[in-house]
């Protein structure tokens, strides 16, 4: 919209900018200015979130002209309506206006800066950057190995058939929508704590864990982390080198130092584990640990079940405290049982533990959000108390968790064949990231002629692999085969095809031996 004040010369410049700078915004011709009864001549675009001024420049007024101008503005200041909202603000408060004469007229109206001006622009994030970029990349050939979602042999999003099912269900049953109490669905607390520490597990029969329905993995964790920072004040945890992008920002949230871990060795592409053993041993007595029950992420890097029984030796050594990670159950080695061995061994030595739960993966549930945090106790009084500081913790935070995705886990456990077809597709999924896995380290080994050892790919489990790339490497990738992943040099395999796999070997190869 324009709207415009008549003069007879040159022409008129009418501009909105911060306070702190000048931006010309357009320019109309003399003809085309005029006085409304009812309005100032205002052309609005303001750029940004932040305030502007209105600046008018005359270039070839007189003097005389520019105080013509001067007194119509005066004029208008004490009678317009429109002109005065626009000179003053919602509380009719004057605001500032200037004028000078000297062969060019200009007037400002200026408003106070937004309080929100000392707000930096946020960094990206560096897992969902990636999928953006690749979104922007015209190229028939690119890949995205960077977001940790399972895809088809096409490369497509996939269901389960079983959790379609079980919706259905659901659609038949009629089932209302209304607010769950706070620690979740009862049905879905009970199948969470079932599948990770087995329906036959003592500590179970004996209530001594304490669950809760979280928001995923990640709200799952940053209940826990609360609870950490309100009842162990001062204690620290430890992470492993590399984590997880957003452990860190969990517990920096929650205000819960941390240090790192040694885990993975670049020299051998696997797991530094003397280095593990000896800073877990130098940590703070009573320090919490955080482990990844299975397919760590982002290495695909595992201890051995004997590894596993010297961690539990130094953690309860040390009077540390156990915390897992569990958002691969079933997907990583297609067991549920074998993804569940690290937290049932330490819950069988008698270990207090808390243990993050996430559905994402292994149900393909991920924005439904489902989850739980567990917390395996001493005693069923300590885990009545635990379960009630949790929710109180939650309530402020979310109020209550969601029901669609805690139905789908509570029908397809608690249904036996359910049950079974979706163990079946676990395993079917496990089983086509394993093949890809070999077909990748069988293209590898064969076109690099250099004789160095891939091997390393087949021993890590999972959706991920680490490759061994460095941040120029992996750039390389990107800039030159259009293959996006995260600048550590991890790819996600359950976003590559069979079909894909030797133009990834050849993307790596070159990538490792010509990129720095």
């Amino acid at each position: 919209m324009r709207r415009t004040l008549e003069m007879e010369k040159s022409w008129v410049t009418i501009a909105y900018t911060p306070i702190h700078s000048i931006s010309t915004i357009s320019e109309v011709e003399p003809k085309d200015l005029q006085w409304s009864n009812h309005s100032f001549p205002l052309h609005r675009n303001i750029r940004s979130n932040q305030m502007a001024s209105t600046f008018l420049s005359l270039p070839s007024v007189s003097p005389s002209a520019a105080q013509s101008v001067q007194d119509k503005c005066k004029d208008k200041m004490k009678s317009g309506n429109a002109f005065r909202s626009g000179f003053f603000g919602k509380n009719k408060q004057p605001l500032f206006m200037k004028i000078k004469s000297h062969g060019r007229i200009t007037m400002a109206v200026a408003v106070k800066a937004s309080r929100f001006d000392n707000i930096t622009m946020a960094p990206p994030d560096p897992i969902l950057g990636v999928s953006e970029a690749f979104k922007a990349d015209t190229n028939e050939l690119k890949l995205n190995l960077g977001v940790g979602a399972y895809r088809t042999e096409e490369l497509q999003p996939y269901v389960l058939k079983v959790v379609r099912k079980a919706e259905n269900l659901m659609l038949e049953r009629g089932e209302n929508k209304e607010y769950l109490p706070i620690e979740g669905l009862a049905a879905f607390n009970k199948a969470t704590a079932e599948l990770l520490f087995g329906a036959d597990n003592p500590v179970l029969h004996e209530q001594r864990v304490a669950t809760i329905q979280g928001l995923s993995g990640t709200g799952s964790l940053r209940i826990a982390a609360a609870l950490i920072e309100r009842y162990f004040p001062g204690a620290k945890i430890l992470i492993s080198s590399p984590t997880w992008g957003n452990h860190k920002n969990i517990f920096n949230d929650a205000r819960v130092p941390w240090s790192e871990y040694r885990y993975y060795d670049p020299k051998t592409v696997g797991l530094d584990f003397d280095g593990m053993i000896e800073d877990i041993k130098a940590a703070p007595e009573g320090s919490f640990v955080l482990l990844h029950g299975c397919a760590h992420n982002p290495t695909g890097i595992d201890p051995t079940p004997q590894q596993w029984e010297k961690i539990a030796d130094v953690i309860q050594e040390k009077n540390h405290f156990p915390f897992f990670d569990v958002a691969y159950q079933g997907f990583a080695s297609g067991s549920l049982d074998e993804d569940a061995s690290s937290v049932r061994l330490f819950a069988a030595r008698g270990m207090e533990l808390l243990v993050a739960q996430s559905y994402s993966k292994n149900l393909g549930l991920y924005a439904e959000r489902v989850g739980a945090i567990n917390v395996l106790c001493s005693s069923p009084d300590a885990a009545i108390r635990v379960k009630s500081q949790m929710k109180r913790i939650a309530r402020p935070m979310y109020s209550n968790p969601p029901v669609h995705g805690a139905r789908i886990v509570a029908n397809v456990v608690g249904n036996p064949d359910f049950f079974n077809e979706w163990k079946d597709e676990m395993e079917m999924m496990a089983g086509r990231i394993k093949s890809v896995r070999q077909k990748l380290y069988n293209n590898l080994s064969s076109k690099d002629k250099t004789g160095k050892d891939w091997s390393f790919v087949l021993k890590q489990i999972g959706m991920f692999s680490f490759t061994g790339l460095n941040k120029a490497q992996s750039d390389s990738m990107t800039d030159k085969w259009h293959i996006y992943m995260t600048k550590d040099g991890r790819i996600s395999l359950a976003g590559l095809s069979a079909a894909k796999c030797e133009y990834l070997a050849d993307a790596i190869i070159d990538s490792y031996h010509n990129v720095s």
